[in-house]
């Protein structure tokens, strides 16, 4: 696992020459990525600590249900994002010379008072310093699980947030997606590896199987288990797992029309008739990752000596299996993978973070006439404090990482989702309804977690659902009704749209 830290530290050293060229070498790599890195560090930057403690963990605790619909849901979501966002997003950043989220809404709209700017920035900086929290809060867990000390947590989660600073400092986006590209290999071997070797512990396929069965409700899509938070290996009565449910793990496919992190990469790749060939690894990708990280949790109830009584507690399940049952060397590998997974989702959320801050804000509002020298370090001054602030956020050590992901997924999702596919393919949207649309979806992922769902949810069960799908829905009809109301768009903003939508 140093082997792989010092690699990724190189990395950042050697992409720092070509990445401090200009404000867009920073922050979107010249547009110069390759289909192989661009498919790699999408998904890398996607999945983040999630994929290899999260989502196994949720499949450990109750079952098949939870972890598969949402694994389902992705999957999906992944394939149609690459499929009709991907080739006209990167088209059309291309045509308004926009190099991050926030600016292409602007340019696209062609806003002087820099309205969407500003609120679309915000967002990002919020959203993504709790999603820094999560990764952090797993490299945390990471390294108080490995060295056995359970006081270790808070000052190896510093440690990794310095690690990660420290490179992302030096190379910006390029030394980001070519570490990530790495990081994608690292952490679908490791995934692979453990699920075989769970397997081979646990006594065969054929007694996982078993052993899963005869838990009520554990292997169904369409029931779940009720594990006893008191006793581990000790179960309830199996419930049912409604339509409601399936609806809102289904929901989380929604979120990547609007993660920054996955669309920098469609503005990033230098052709886009490469896209065809990224969504094609990306999905196989995708596909082999969620796959194993789900059955590592099923196989782990039938896996000797490893035992939970929380789901938090359950999340630490691929560590225990790497130290537990492989040697040193290839512990430190398969630990790699989650170290992996983190960083190369940390290091965007807060590239991403300090672009809107520095280059959208900074740049774009207060200082128009700043040198590119000066954005940059600029940027690197605000990415400290928000991985400060992200510190702060993950210094729980019993927050669950699958909690904390789910609700700054919602966040994005709602908030620039739906305007990313209006923006794209309907002409008639307009800045106000832009506007209205970014505010609704965002400002309702908070009204229907903190209040709807914690108040209501109990009395009347649809309100239970996961808040990104109400918030998606009332964004979108917000943008058609307050788009139709106001003002059609310019003939010049029409006929640029027009252009995009004709090659």
């Amino acid at each position: 696992m140093v082997i792989y830290m010092a690699a990724v530290v190189v990395i950042g050293i050697v992409f720092a020459k070509r990445s401090n060229k200009n404000a867009e070498s920073y922050f979107l790599g010249g547009r110069s990525l390759g289909p192989w890195v661009a498919a790699f560090s999408a998904e890398a930057s996607d999945m983040s600590g999630w994929l290899l403690m999260g989502l196994p963990g949720l499949a450990y605790w109750t079952g098949l249900a939870d972890a598969g619909w949402t694994a389902i849901g992705l999957f999906v979501g992944t394939y149609f994002n690459w499929l009709i966002v991907s080739k006209r997003l990167h088209k059309y950043s291309v045509k308004v010379d926009a190099i991050t989220i926030p600016g292409f809404f602007s340019k696209r709209f062609h806003e002087k008072s820099k309205i969407i700017l500003i609120i679309a920035s915000l967002f990002i900086v919020i959203f993504f310093t709790v999603y820094a929290g999560q990764c952090l809060s797993a490299c945390g867990k990471l390294f108080m699980n490995l060295l056995g000390m359970k006081n270790a947590y808070h000052g190896m989660m510093i440690a990794a947030a310095v690690f990660v600073l420290l490179y992302t400092f030096l190379g910006g986006f390029l030394a980001e997606s070519a570490s990530d590209f790495m990081q994608a290999i690292v952490m679908v071997i490791a995934l692979v590896a453990i699920f075989a070797i769970a397997v081979v512990q646990a006594g065969g396929w054929a007694q996982v199987m078993e052993n899963a069965k005869n838990i009520d409700g554990y292997f169904s899509l369409f029931s779940t288990a009720s594990p006893s938070t008191e006793t581990a290996n000790v179960f309830g009565e199996g419930g049912s797992y409604s339509f409601l449910s399936i609806c809102s793990c289904l929901a989380w496919g929604l979120g990547y029309f609007g993660m920054p992190q996955v669309l920098l990469r469609f503005m990033g790749i230098r052709d886009g008739k490469e896209l065809t060939r990224s969504r094609r690894v990306a999905c196989i990708w995708l596909f082999i990752a969620m796959t194993t990280a789900v059955f590592i949790g099923v196989v782990g109830r039938s896996v000797p000596g490893l035992s939970y009584t929380s789901n938090a507690a359950a999340e630490n399940i691929f560590i225990d299996m790497s130290t537990t049952y492989l040697p040193p060397i290839l512990a430190g590998f398969a630990c790699a993978g989650i170290l992996a997974a983190s960083i190369s989702s940390s290091d965007s959320y807060l590239l991403i973070s300090t672009s809107a801050l520095s280059e959208n804000i900074y740049h774009g509002i207060f200082r128009k006439k700043a040198s590119d020298r000066e954005v940059m370090w600029i940027s690197r001054i605000a990415m400290t404090v928000i991985t400060i602030i992200a510190m702060i956020i993950a210094w729980d050590a019993d927050s669950t990482i699958f909690g904390i992901t789910s609700f700054a997924w919602a966040g994005f999702g709602a908030t620039f989702g739906p305007l990313m596919l209006f923006s794209l393919f309907w002409k008639r949207t307009t800045h106000i309804g832009a506007i209205a649309g970014m505010l609704s979806g965002g400002i309702m992922v908070f009204v229907w977690k903190l209040v709807i769902k914690a108040n209501f949810s109990a009395q009347f069960p649809i309100l239970g659902l996961y808040e990104l799908l109400p918030a998606f829905i009332i964004s979108s009809i917000v943008i058609i009704v307050v788009s139709l109301l106001t003002k059609k768009p310019s003939a010049e903003i029409e006929a640029e749209f027009d252009s995009i939508a004709k090659k």
